[in-house]
């Protein structure tokens, strides 16, 4: 790192909490835009006032340490500022996905035990459908409303100190519950303590290392939801560092260009299928991109073709990012050295850890097997969750002294890169062959004329289960079943060529970009006792 660079980095780590960053990078930052939403800017100074009558508004409405307060609805200054206040008043942030039905939604908030809900304009209508669905409802605050509506948050703080309380705050403290996206199951509320936000951020200083070049000079992009665990950390690391962060309220890849150059962004994020529609934008080629730096992208390996496009077309460097909720967002990284002249095989790998993460490899018997062979992936981080709430038994499953069993299998190999084969459920099992998905899904998608694709194990009476590809078409793609059976047979063994190809005009996927694997499953297991043969 160069003497500037650590200059700049320089104080994150007295950082340790959400409830004191604001008056940390107030002292020093001032009058500089810490947010900008809707192309309005707030300063951190106003960042701290705000989010300090927002904590003395929480403690008048009778929120004391450990209540769970809930939050519906996008991205905005307002629902911001409450984030910090709620870590203020030692309360407990419960993100909601403003995408779930109404019987989901109101699971979550009977779940979590929320104490008070704020909402948005555009998911107002959906709260009395949500509290039809439970025991009673909840006193309700709108948020990024104007102050003349009813309920409005300005108008709810009125009155309130713009001073800090008088509270002393434990970086090990839960300050954020985010829940699972519930693919499989009923989501599980995880519990997020001040350091899962901090600690990677900690390492990387005491370890010299600038990761994508990310100071206190920088401005960010964000646009991946709050309520998922890569915004919400996307965030927080930004503002640690005392950089501006541009916030846009959904992914709108013409609005995200306009932005780009507007604030002279030098950093975003983003997942490959987000990457693949944004370098597909008609205005791309007229925008001015010349201030991007770094995109770090996540949720799937990149295809050499998509990297190509996007160092043409953007110009920066690319990093990818690992980790899960569980693990407090991002543990192993491929950064952009490793991006520099990689081969094919190398662009798969997830990456390696970051300082303070270790990473294993355990077999089916808890044993940890050698570099190269499959196994499930095991992380022990400094940001890795306090645990599941009210689940005893699934924390005890899933974080197992100080190691989170991730559910991904995969492999490290002898230089230290971990590849990820796909979630251990997913894994297809074929006249007895283990077959893991992603693997195949990497290789379809390095076609040309494949835009996306998802592989499945659908019912077969013989093997058991067959492999099946649902592929998206590039635009104008005249590509058949034949070419993508003649394209991974050049690259993979026999048993793990589909055995159908369907062309589909999209996938499903979740806020944060990930494949909903149980909803292309479903027509061709509905019925059936069990969905694996």
């Amino acid at each position: 790192m160069s003497g500037q660079e650590m200059n700049a980095m320089s104080g994150i780590r007295e950082v340790t909490t959400l409830a004191t960053l604001p008056a940390l990078r107030s002292q020093r930052l001032g009058p500089k835009a810490a947010l900008i939403v809707r192309d309005e800017p707030l300063s951190y100074d106003a960042l701290e006032r705000r989010s300090n009558q927002a904590a003395h508004a929480l403690r008048r409405e009778g929120i004391h340490p450990g209540a769970r307060v809930a939050v519906l609805g996008r991205e905005s200054l307002d629902s911001l500022v409450l984030l910090f206040g709620v870590a203020k008043a030692r309360a407990v942030y419960v993100g909601l996905n403003w995408r779930l039905a109404p019987e989901e939604l109101a699971y979550i908030l009977e779940d979590s035990g929320a104490q008070l809900l704020f909402v948005d304009e555009e998911s107002a209508a959906l709260v009395p459908r949500v509290f039809e669905k439970m025991r009673g409802p909840l006193p309700v605050v709108r948020v990024g409303a104007p102050l003349s509506a009813p309920g409005a948050f300005a108008h709810w703080c009125e009155g309130a100190a713009p001073t800090p309380l008088d509270m002393a705050y434990d970086p090990e403290e839960v300050v954020v519950q985010l829940y699972t996206s519930g693919t499989t199951g009923r989501p599980k509320g995880v519990l997020l303590p001040h350091r899962s936000f901090l600690a990677i951020s900690h390492a990387l200083e005491a370890h010299g290392e600038c990761w994508i070049g990310w100071t206190e000079a920088s401005v960010s992009m964000l646009f991946v939801p709050t309520f998922h665990i890569g915004g919400l950390w996307w965030l927080v690391r930004g503002l640690a560092l005392g950089s501006t962060q541009v916030v846009l309220r959904s992914f709108e890849p013409a609005t995200i260009l306009s932005s780009l150059a507007r604030y002279r962004v030098t950093h975003t994020c983003m997942v490959p299928a987000m990457m693949q529609i944004l370098l597909g934008e008609p205005g791309i080629h007229q925008a001015d991109l010349s201030s991007l730096k770094a995109v770090v992208y996540g949720g799937a390996p990149i295809s050499t073709a998509l990297l190509e496009k996007g160092r043409r077309l953007l110009g920066c460097d690319f990093a990818q990012i690992y980790g899960m909720t569980e693990t407090g967002n991002c543990a192993v990284c491929l950064r952009p050295e490793d991006h520099q002249n990689a081969p094919a095989s190398r662009l798969r790998a997830a990456g390696r850890p970051f300082p303070g993460v270790q990473v294993r490899v355990l077999d089916e018997q808890g044993h940890e097997v050698p570099p190269g062979t499959i196994g499930q992936i095991c992380l022990n981080s400094p940001a890795r969750m306090a645990g599941y709430w009210h689940q005893p038994e699934e924390t005890q499953k899933t974080l197992v002294g100080e190691w989170v069993m991730t559910g991904d299998a995969g492999y490290v190999d002898a230089e230290g890169f971990v590849y990820i084969c796909d979630r251990v459920k997913d894994m297809i099992i074929s006249a007895g062959e283990n077959i893991y998905p992603a693997e195949i899904e990497n290789v379809i998608r390095s076609h040309p004329e494949v835009a996306d694709v998802a592989v499945i194990g659908v019912p077969d009476e013989l093997w058991g289960e067959a492999v099946k590809a649902l592929v998206v078409k590039q635009p104008g793609s005249t590509l058949r079943a034949g070419d993508i059976l003649r394209h991974t047979r050049g690259a993979l063994a026999e048993f793990k060529v589909p055995k159908s190809v369907e062309f589909t005009e999209g996938l499903p996927r979740n806020a944060a970009g990930k494949l909903l694997k149980g909803v292309l499953r479903e027509p061709y297991w509905k019925g059936r006792e069990r969905r694996v043969n």
